[in-house]
Formats: C-alpha cells, sequence, structure tokens
C-alpha cells in the first residue's frame, strides 16, 4: 500500500485498496461531473501498480480490471430512486441527480437512465442484496417506506423479494436456510 501511495499523478485520484484472504484488489474509478467510469488515466494507474505488484513478487491479473454500473430504467426516477437508495443502503453522488453509489465503495454504483414508455422487449432486472440476519427486516421496512413493496416472503428467511414504484424487483437475502 505504501508503494501505491507514492506513485507519482495520483493527487486527488485515490485508489481504494482492499486486502481479502485470496489477494489484494485496488478500485480505481474516475468521478467527474461528466463522467463517471473507468477511464484511460484509471488504466494506467492500474498499469503502474500491476508493476509494483510484480516487483513484490505478488501476481496482477490486468484481465480482471472492471467498473460495474447498474442501470435501471425509469420514468419517474424521483419516485423510483428513494427505493434503491433505502434497499441498498446508498447515498445520492453529490454531482448526479441520477446516481446511487454505495458510501463504503463495496458495491456497484446505479444509474438511472430516464425513458418514455417502458420497452416490452427488454428483460427486467433484479438486484439481490446480502444482509445479515438481524438487519434484514429493517432494510425491508426502508424499502416499502421508500415506495417499494413486498412481492413475496415465501423464501423467508432466506430471501424477500420486493419491488420499486415501476416494478423492478429486488431481493433482500440472508444466510439463513429456508429448510
Amino acid at each position: 500500500m505504501n508503494a501505491i501511495s507514492e506513485l507519482a499523478g495520483l493527487d486527488a485520484h485515490h485508489p481504494d485498496v482492499d486486502l481479502r484472504y485470496d489477494g489484494v484488489i485496488v478500485r480505481l474509478i474516475t468521478v467527474a461531473p461528466d463522467y463517471y467510469g473507468l477511464s484511460e488515466r484509471d488504466l494506467a494507474l492500474a498499469r503502474q501498480i500491476s508493476t509494483i505488484a510484480r516487483k513484490l513478487g505478488v501476481p496482477a491479473d490486468p484481465s480482471i480490471v472492471q467498473t460495474v454500473l447498474v442501470t435501471i430504467d425509469a420514468r419517474d426516477i424521483p419516485t423510483v430512486k428513494p427505493f434503491w437508495r433505502a434497499v441498498l443502503g446508498y447515498q445520492d453522488r453529490d454531482d448526479s441527480p441520477e446516481d446511487l453509489v454505495d458510501p463504503r465503495g463495496r458495491g456497484a454504483s446505479l444509474w438511472f437512465q430516464k425513458i418514455g414508455a417502458p420497452d416490452p422487449e427488454r428483460n427486467r432486472m433484479h438486484i439481490d442484496i446480502w444482509v445479515p440476519p438481524d438487519q434484514a427486516q429493517a432494510r425491508i421496512a426502508a424499502a416499502i417506506a421508500a415506495g417499494g413493496h413486498l412481492v413475496t416472503d415465501e423464501y423467508a428467511p432466506a430471501w424477500w423479494t420486493l419491488a420499486d414504484p415501476e416494478g423492478n424487483l429486488a431481493d433482500v437475502a440472508t444466510t439463513m436456510s429456508r429448510d
């Protein structure tokens, strides 16, 4: 981590370093008023970090470089967005009324794309949100208070399926088995 922090050109572009059992993950993302995602600057920095890793004997795998963004089509973003903010525990991105971000930098960001009418040819989406069993009810209650509704609790306490005001699905899941 020290070697990464000493790289030239970091300025306000600070990488997130995640130490895990099976390796180290370095998350790089560009956040600008007109762009949110993987940039050429991120790729150049990733190459520098990979060089440092090789020198330290840590294997680097550039094939796994990615940025994940979940896009949700919505006719009325202000109606749908509070549900996703609550169910994921996310916050608004300061410079974009269409984005939600994980305040801890662990999960994919969400972007809400304004649509006129739903396209029957497109698949609906859902997101699984795993929480500790003792947090599930609070998360479900927050999502319902934010405009969502319970679709089914048939598989509780393993998971509950919720929907936002336009029918996009989210499963609040726990580690508890259905049996």
